[in-house]
């Protein structure tokens, strides 16, 4: 247990002091926009890319992985669907509630845990998980935002769900990493170094914008529904992905990484996601804000769990 709160702790604390550097002004809020972009689009690609690269796709890709943590997340779509439906959540909010109960901040959070708790080889492993489940993640995000929507279907969010496939740097970086570890292709020194200096900045830099990101105005007046999405999402989400990996009989060992993901709090993207496709802004920032901060006490809750 000691191990977790020691891993946990600092993520937190890096978290909570991005907050604090927004409120003193040591982050400007113009600048959080061009730290974010920064962050998602050369640090953490830099960083995934170099690590999978230089591992062995063979030894780190377990299939039986995979499915085992996919399956939960298809599982809580559908429930949250029957959820929506039961409650009569409103229709603008309907979409931001399904996605903000599974779609899970695999690129900041989660990816930070695996790296400090599991070290690199977790870390890893992670990554290429991450990459096919931010696939399935985004296809179910824009499909609940798309059905949803209270505007008329139109073109320009297909062509968004398009291009958050095809352009997600992340996906994108663990996809090419994949390809030059399974091919055996070895990254020129120089501009292994390179990366290196670039991803060395990723996980700090990423958990200071998670937290002067934080936004905890809107959160009482989206209580239940972003409390709701934070049942499904930290404990129900992760729930079920242990019941998943021990049917399919997975040792902590090799599940982990996937516990990990599977655990990781509402995607910051859910905000960005809502305001382009007619869904509740308002829902999603308290639902990224309030279950950031609730998921300091889940990870810890989850692995902390002795497993038999």
């Amino acid at each position: 247990m000691l191990h977790v709160l020691y891993t946990i702790g600092p993520v937190f604390v890096i978290i909570l002091l991005g907050w604090f550097l927004r409120a003193w002004g040591f982050i400007p809020v113009h600048l959080i926009g061009p730290l974010n972009r920064m962050v998602y689009y050369l640090a953490i690609p830099a960083m995934i890319f170099r690590e999978v690269a230089k591992a062995s796709f063979q030894a780190h890709f377990q299939p039986v992985l995979l499915g085992g943590t996919l399956i939960p997340v298809v599982a809580v779509f559908f429930l949250a669907l029957g959820i929506g439906f039961v409650f009569s959540i409103r229709k603008k909010e309907f979409g931001t509630f399904l996605q903000s109960s599974f779609h899970g901040n695999l690129g900041y959070i989660g990816l930070a845990v695996a790296y400090y708790f599991l070290g690199r080889e977790g870390f890893t492993r992670a990554s290429i998980l991450a990459a096919f489940l931010m696939l399935l993640q985004n296809f179910l995000a824009v499909l609940g935002l798309q059905v949803f929507s209270p505007a008329e279907k139109s073109s320009h969010r297909l062509l968004f769900f398009a291009k958050k496939i095809t352009f997600n740097p992340v996906i994108t970086s663990a996809m090419v990493g994949i390809g030059f570890s399974f091919f055996r292709l070895s990254i020129p020194e120089p501009i292994d170094r390179m990366l290196a200096i670039i991803g060395g900045m990723a996980l700090p830099l990423a958990l200071l914008v998670i937290g002067a990101s934080l936004s905890f105005g809107l959160i009482k007046s989206r209580f239940l529904p972003a409390l709701g999405a934070g049942f499904l999402k930290l404990l129900v989400l992760p729930g079920l992905g242990i019941a998943s990996y021990h049917w399919l009989g997975l040792s902590p060992a090799q599940f982990l990484p996937g516990l990990i993901l599977l655990a990781s709090p509402t995607a910051t993207i859910t905000y960005v996601m809502a305001g382009e496709m007619e869904g509740s802004t308002d829902l999603a920032s308290a639902a990224v804000s309030m279950n950031t901060l609730l998921s300091a006490a889940t990870f810890v809750l989850w692995l902390g769990i002795r497993y038999h």
